[in-house]
């Protein structure tokens, strides 16, 4: 059985991404009509997905993936699941790197993969506009959310008690040492005039959440100077060299950051925690039969259970297992962008 090699796709895709992201109507100053938080916003109605029962059974299959960090270590990374997707479907699967998270949406809605892994609000999306079924959902340490968190390399100013370090030895203040949001969010509005590392608005932990939390206590993203970065780790990277006060990011990326920096825990603290966030997750294509749907949720749940799977999904997203989504759960993340102003 011939193993297509990973590789990242064609930045073209980042066009498709960038018209993507128009067409969804992203407007950083749009009236939402509510407070900014998740729950003001109701919920879209669970998009389940379609499925093709005419559709031939297909002889290869593609994997899009987002990278959280460095693009070349994922390429690396995903292999192993490319490999095993492989052995358990009988056909070739290819593990591809996407520009971004809209440039994964379009690879599905253009037919160039046919698996995504991707967050909350893209699986919302995916399924939108393309039919594709938000099929697993990831657990961390057993969770299946997970809370956005904002971090300093101030922590003078924006912790209320003396940080403290988590089991993971890094520094945590604001009661947010569990990791279970929302914590310490009244230290928030002073964040304004700071600058602030942030993701793409497509990024729930990067940029979502967080903003809608600040939106929630009267700041704005007029109010900060953003500093614009591409991934997670990027972000607390930024705040621990001193190019930004404050950075977004899920919960906690600095273990990323620390393989390479040990420090980063100590200058780099966390001090608020957003509303949970619904788990990232797996989509599939609606031009897939359903069963061939099954049979690829199937064999991701069932290489997500081994030992080398664990292994290799935590080495690709810190991904300790999966679930089937929860539909109506990723629906919050569509209400929080929306509180923003985000179509």
């Amino acid at each position: 059985m011939k193993i297509t090699q990973s590789r990242v796709i064609a930045t073209g895709l980042a066009f498709a991404s960038a018209l993507a992201l128009c067409a969804c109507g992203v407007s950083q100053n749009a009236a939402s009509g509510t407070n900014g938080s998740a729950s003001a916003s109701a919920s879209a109605a669970a998009c389940v997905g379609t499925s093709d029962p005419a559709a031939a059974a297909p002889t290869k299959l593609t994997l899009a993936l987002v990278p959280s960090g460095d693009a070349t270590k994922l390429v690396e990374s995903v292999k192993p699941l490319a490999s095993a997707l492989s052995s358990r479907l009988g056909i070739p699967v290819e593990g591809v790197v996407t520009a971004d998270y809209q440039a994964a949406v379009e690879a599905i809605g253009s037919n160039q993969a046919q698996i995504g892994m991707l967050p909350s609000l893209q699986m919302s999306q995916a399924c939108d506009k393309y039919g594709a079924v938000p099929a697993l959902q990831t657990l961390r340490q057993g969770k299946s959310t997970y809370a956005a968190q904002m971090f300093t390399n101030n922590p003078d100013k924006y912790c209320s008690d003396t940080p403290k370090p988590g089991a993971n030895g890094m520094l945590y203040c604001n009661g947010t040492e569990s990791g279970n949001g929302p914590a310490g969010l009244d230290s928030i509005t002073k964040v304004k005039g700071a600058k602030v590392a942030m993701l793409s608005a497509a990024s729930p932990a990067g940029y979502i959440f967080p903003v809608a939390a600040l939106k929630a206590k009267g700041v704005s993203v007029g109010d900060v100077t953003p500093v614009k970065v591409t991934a997670n780790d990027a972000s607390v990277l930024a705040v621990y060299k001193g190019d930004a006060e404050v950075g977004f990011s899920y919960w906690d990326a600095r273990t990323v950051v620390k393989k390479d920096n040990p420090d980063v825990g100590n200058k780099v603290v966390v001090f608020a925690l957003t509303d949970e966030v619904p788990n990232d997750g797996m989509s599939i294509t609606g031009k897939m039969s359903a069963q061939w749907q099954d049979k690829v949720k199937n064999a991701m749940l069932d290489y997500a259970g081994t030992p080398d799977g664990v292994k290799t999904l935590t080495a690709i997203y810190q991904i300790t297992g999966m679930k089937p989504a929860d539909v109506e759960a990723l629906g919050q993340t569509q209400a929080a962008a929306r509180s923003i102003g985000l179509g």
